[in-house]
C-alpha cells in the first residue's frame, strides 16, 4: 500500500479517524466490560429463580430417595416393613421426577445466559438422565448400598456444581458471601449421606464395617463445612446461623451423631432408633434448607443496589466517555475540513495558474497585448501558518512566471523584430543586387559571362525567397503583393522560377484561372516550398510534376515527387502540423519549410495535405478556396512579344511593316540525350528573335550560346543552368522567317493535342519512313547572339516599366518590345509565343495579361525602405 499517492483528504481522513475508532472501541470494550457484571447482578434474582430454587427442590428430592433406596437395599422379603418400605420409594421416585421436570423446564432458559452455566446445566441433565437405569439397579438389587450411596451423591454433586456458578457474583462481598452458601448446601448433602447411611444400617440391624467408617468420616465433613460456611457470612446471618444451631433439635442431632460415632463397628446394633432419627434429622434439614434460602435471598437483594449502583456509575462514564468521543471527533473534522479546504484551494489556484491564467497570459503576449503583472498574480491568502506560508511562497513563484512569460514574451518580440530588419535589410540589398544585375545583363555581350549573370540572378531570387521566410519567422507579411489577378500558369512558373532545380519540374496547369492579386505573392512562395521539398528529396534523374485543375470548392495543385517518402507516423505528424501551425521552435529548425508552408496556407485558409505518392515520393496537394480563385479572359494570347519600333526605312516605321512570323528556335545538340541534361532550361517551343531592322541576318542556333556553359558548375559544385533546351518529344522545323508554320502550341505554349498521335506502333496506319535527321546547325556568330540577347534585355526592360507603372497606378504606352522574358531563369515549359500585329493593352484594364515577368513585378515590395519588386 503506498500512501505516498493517497490524496490529501484520504490522509487527513485517516490520520483523524483512526484515533477516533480506536477511541470509540476502548469506549464500547469499557462499557461492555462494566455493563455485563452490572447486568449478571441484575438477573442474580431471576437466575437464582430460575435455577437455584428448583435445583435445591430437585436436590432435596434426590436426597429423599437416595435414602429411601438405601433402606430398600437393606431389607429383604421377611422384613416386616418390606412393603411399606417399597411403596414409599416408588412415591418418592414419582415426586423426584416432577422435580426433575420442573428444573429443566425453568433451567433451559438460562442454558445460554453464560456459557460455563450451560456446560454444567448440561452435565446435570446427563447425570439425571442416568436415574432411571440406576432404579433399576436398585429393584432388582444389582448394586448394593455403597454403590446406590455413591450414584446418588455424584448426581447431587453435579447440581452443586450448577448452583456454584448462580451463587457468584463480581462483587467480592456478595461473592464471598455466595460462596458461604454453596458450603451451606455441600455441608446439608454430606448430612443427607449420613441420614442415608443411618437409615440403612438401622433397616439391616447394624452398621457393616465400611459403612461406619464412612459414616464417621461424612459427619467430620459436615461439620467443618459448616463451621468454614459460617466464617464467610455477614454478622446478622452468622448470628442467626448461630441461634440455629443452639437449638433443642440441633443439640438432639448433635448428640446422636455422636452415639453413632462411638457404637464402633464391630456388628452391634445401632444405638438409636430409625424413627427418632429420621424425625430429628427431618427437622434439622428443613431448618438448614431455610437458612440457605435465606442466605441467598439476601444476597439478592443486596446485588440489586449494587448493580443500579454500578449501572449509574457506568452510564456516567459512559456519557463522558461519549462526550469526549463527540468533542474529539467534532474538533479533528473542523481542523481536518479546515486543512483540506485550504489545500484545495491552494491545489485549485495551482492548476488554474497552470492550466488557465498563464496560458491565458502566454496567449495574450503572444496577440501583442499588454499584461500587468500585479494585476495577473492575485494574492493567496492562507493566514500565517505553514499553510497560509506556502500561499505566500506560491504567490511569489506565480508572480515569477507571469513575469518571466511576459519577459519571455519581449524576448521574442525582440528576435522577431531583429529577425525582420535582417530580411527587411536582406531585402534591400537583394533588390538593389538585382537592380544591378539587370544593369550589368543589359551591358554584357559575351555569352558566357551572360550565363553567369543569369545564374546569379536567379541565386538571388532563391535568396530573396529565404529572406521573406525570416519575414514569415517573424509574423510579419512580405512586401511582395499583385493588385490584379495573375494567371494560375503565370504562378506556377514564378514558383517553379524560385526553385534550385527548376530543370526537373515538369508543369500542366489551366490557363483560363487566376489568383486574386492579394494571394499570388503567398502562393508562389508556399508552391516554391513545396517544389523544393520535391527536387530535394527525389533523386536526380526523377521528374517532379507540378498540376492543376478546378475543383468545386477552388482550385487544387498537386507536386509529386518520385522521391524517398515518408512514414505514415511523418505523413500524419506533416498533416498536422499543416493542419493547425505550431508555435516556431527554433530547435525544429530542420522542418522550417512545413513551418512556413502552413503559416502561409493559414493566412490565406488555404488547405495543404500530404500523401504517399504511387511512385514511392510524396505528393503534396494544395487546395487554394474560391474566394482566392477567379476566371480571366485574356484579350491578348499568353506571353505575346511585341515588336520594336524601328527607324523608318523609306517613309515607313518598323510598325507599319507586317512583323515576321514566329519560328521555333532550334535544340541544341548534345552528346547525351536531352532527358539525363540536369540543371538545363527548357523553354519549349519559344523563339527569341533579334532586333529588327532592314537587313535580318537568319539567327545561328541558340547551342551557340550554351555551348560553352553547358558543363559549367556553380559555386556549390552543381551543374549549372544552360539557358534553353527544348523538352523531349517536342518537334522543330525549319521554316523561314515569314512562312506560317502550323501551329503546335496553344498560346500558353502548351503542346496541342494531335489525333491518334500516341497510338501503340501496332495501331497506326502505314506512314512513310521518317526523314533523315538534319545536320547539326552552324554555331551562331557573335553578332547573332548579341541580338538575342539584346532582344531579350529590351523585352525585361518592358515588363519592369509595365509593373513600375502598374505599381504607380499609371497608363503603360503602347510600344512594340523586342522580346519579353519570361523569368529571370526561365521554367520549364515557358512557351514565349509572338503575337504579329499585337499590342500590350494599357496596364490595369481588365484585359491586362502580364508575362511571367510581370508576375513577380507587379507591386513594390513593402519593407524598411520601400523597394521596387522586380523580376529574378
Amino acid at each position: 500500500m503506498n500512501i505516498r499517492n493517497w490524496s490529501i483528504r484520504s490522509k487527513i481522513i485517516s490520520l483523524v479517524s483512526v484515533p477516533l475508532v480506536a477511541l470509540l472501541a476502548l469506549w464500547v470494550f469499557a462499557t461492555v466490560l462494566t455493563v455485563d457484571p452490572a447486568l449478571r447482578l441484575l438477573a442474580s434474582q431471576d437466575v437464582l429463580d430460575g435455577v437455584g430454587r428448583p435445583g435445591e427442590e430437585l436436590v432435596a428430592e434426590l436426597q429423599q430417595e437416595r435414602r429411601l433406596s438405601l433402606v430398600y437395599l437393606a431389607g429383604t422379603a421377611s422384613t416386616p416393613t418390606a412393603r411399606q418400605d417399597s411403596v414409599a420409594l416408588t412415591e418418592q421416585r414419582e415426586r423426584t421426577d416432577a422435580a426433575m421436570a420442573s428444573f429443566r423446564e425453568l433451567s433451559a432458559e438460562h442454558a445460554d445466559a453464560a456459557e460455563e452455566l450451560g456446560r454444567r446445566l448440561e452435565t446435570a441433565y446427563t447425570s439425571l438422565d442416568a436415574v432411571p437405569r440406576q432404579r433399576a439397579f436398585v429393584d432388582s438389587r444389582e448394586v448394593d448400598k455403597p454403590g446406590a450411596l455413591r450414584f446418588y451423591s455424584a448426581v447431587i454433586g453435579d447440581m452443586f456444581k450448577v448452583f456454584d456458578l448462580v451463587s457468584q457474583y463480581d462483587d467480592p462481598v456478595l461473592s464471598r458471601r455466595a460462596n458461604a452458601m454453596a458450603q451451606l448446601g455441600q455441608a446439608r448433602e454430606v448430612l443427607g449421606q449420613v441420614d442415608a447411611l443411618v437409615a440403612g444400617a438401622s433397616t439391616a440391624g447394624r452398621f457393616q464395617i465400611s459403612e461406619h467408617g464412612q459414616m464417621v468420616q461424612i459427619i467430620g465433613t459436615y461439620r467443618y463445612l459448616y463451621d468454614t460456611a459460617v466464617a464467610d457470612l455477614d454478622a446478622e446471618t452468622r448470628q442467626r446461623y448461630n441461634l440455629l444451631i443452639q437449638s433443642p433439635v440441633f443439640e438432639r442431632m448433635n448428640n446422636m451423631e455422636n452415639a453413632l460415632i462411638t457404637s464402633g463397628a464391630d456388628g452391634k446394633a445401632v444405638p438409636i432408633g430409625l424413627t427418632q432419627w429420621t424425625r430429628t434429622y427431618d427437622q434439622v434439614a428443613l431448618q438448614l434448607r431455610g437458612f440457605e434460602q435465606f442466605t441467598a435471598d439476601r444476597a439478592a437483594e443486596d446485588a440489586v443496589p449494587l448493580a443500579v449502583r454500578t449501572l449509574g456509575l457506568l452510564a456516567v462514564a459512559g456519557l463522558l466517555g461519549l462526550a469526549a468521543i463527540v468533542l474529539s471527533l467534532v474538533i479533528s473534522v473542523k481542523v481536518g475540513r479546515s486543512l483540506i479546504k485550504r489545500l484545495s484551494e491552494l491545489r485549485a489556484a495551482a492548476t488554474d495558474l497552470a492550466g488557465h491564467r498563464l496560458p491565458e497570459v502566454v496567449t495574450r503576449l503572444r496577440r501583442g497585448d499588454e499584461v500587468d503583472v500585479t494585476a495577473e498574480t492575485r494574492s493567496l491568502e492562507f493566514g500565517t501558518d505553514e499553510i497560509g506560508q506556502l500561499g505566500n511562497a506560491f504567490t511569489e513563484v506565480q508572480r515569477t512566471a507571469v513575469q518571466a512569460a511576459v519577459d519571455e514574451a519581449a524576448l521574442r518580440r525582440g528576435l522577431n523584430d531583429v529577425f525582420l530588419n535582417i530580411a527587411r535589410r536582406s531585402q534591400t540589398l537583394l533588390h538593389r543586387q538585382l537592380a544591378l544585375l539587370d544593369r550589368m545583363e543589359r551591358r554584357v555581350t559575351d555569352p558566357d559571362e551572360l550565363a553567369d549573370l543569369f545564374r546569379v540572378d536567379h541565386m538571388a531570387t532563391r535568396m530573396r525567397r529565404h529572406a521573406e521566410d525570416l519575414v514569415i519567422l517573424a509574423g510579419a507579411v512580405p512586401g511582395r503583393g499583385w493588385r490584379n489577378p495573375v494567371p494560375m500558369i503565370d504562378v506556377v512558373r514564378g514558383a517553379v522560377s524560385e526553385v534550385e532545380d527548376y530543370a526537373r519540374v515538369d508543369i500542366g496547369v489551366a490557363d483560363d484561372v487566376a489568383v486574386v492579386g492579394r494571394a499570388v505573392g503567398d502562393v508562389i512562395h508556399l508552391l516554391a516550398e513545396l517544389i523544393e521539398n520535391g527536387t530535394s528529396f527525389s533523386p536526380p534523374h526523377t521528374r517532379v510534376r507540378v498540376g492543376g485543375q478546378p475543383v468545386p470548392n477552388g482550385y487544387a495543385i498537386e507536386v509529386e515527387d518520385r522521391g524517398l517518402g515518408m512514414t505514415p507516423e511523418e505523413l500524419a505528424d506533416a498533416n498536422r502540423r499543416l493542419a493547425e501551425p505550431p508555435e516556431f521552435d527554433p530547435a525544429n529548425s530542420a522542418r522550417l519549410g512545413l513551418f512556413v508552408v502552413a503559416q502561409l496556407a493559414a493566412r490565406h485558409q488555404i488547405q495543404v495535405s500530404l500523401r504517399a505518392s504511387p511512385y514511392g515520393g510524396v505528393s503534396a496537394v494544395v487546395l487554394v478556396p474560391s474566394e482566392l480563385v477567379t476566371v480571366v479572359e485574356p484579350a491578348l494570347p499568353r506571353f505575346a512579344v511585341a515588336q520594336p519600333v524601328t527607324p523608318p526605312q523609306n517613309g515607313r516605321t518598323a510598325v507599319d511593316a507586317r512583323p515576321a512570323q514566329p519560328r521555333e528556335i532550334e535544340p541544341a545538340r548534345s552528346a547525351r540525350p536531352v532527358g539525363e541534361t540536369i540543371g538545363t532550361v527548357v523553354v519549349d517551343g519559344m523563339e527569341l528573335p533579334g532586333r529588327r531592322s532592314t537587313k535580318r541576318r537568319k539567327a545561328a542556333p541558340i547551342a551557340a550560346i550554351t555551348s560553352d556553359t553547358e558543363n559549367r558548375t556553380t559555386e556549390d559544385g552543381e551543374d549549372a543552368p544552360t539557358l534553353a533546351m527544348p523538352q523531349p518529344g517536342r518537334e522543330t522545323t525549319d521554316a523561314n522567317p515569314g512562312d506560317d508554320p502550323e501551329e503546335t502550341t496553344t498560346m500558353d505554349g502548351l503542346p496541342k493535342r494531335v489525333r491518334q498521335a500516341n497510338l501503340a506502333p501496332q495501331l497506326r496506319p502505314g506512314r512513310a519512313a521518317a526523314p533523315p535527321a538534319p545536320a547539326e546547325a552552324a554555331p551562331r556568330t557573335p553578332d547573332q547572339v548579341r541580338s538575342l540577347m539584346s532582344a531579350l534585355q529590351a523585352g525585361t526592360k518592358r515588363g519592369r516599366r509595365a509593373a513600375e507603372a502598374m505599381t504607380a497606378g499609371q497608363a503603360v504606352p503602347q510600344q512594340r518590345s523586342e522580346a519579353v522574358r519570361a523569368t529571370a531563369t526561365p521554367p520549364p515549359g515557358a512557351v514565349l509565343t509572338p503575337a504579329p500585329d499585337a499590342e500590350i493593352p494599357t496596364v490595369g484594364t481588365p484585359t491586362t495579361v502580364q508575362s511571367s515577368a510581370a508576375v513577380e513585378n507587379d507591386a513594390a515590395e513593402h519593407s524598411t525602405h520601400q523597394v521596387t519588386d522586380r523580376d529574378a
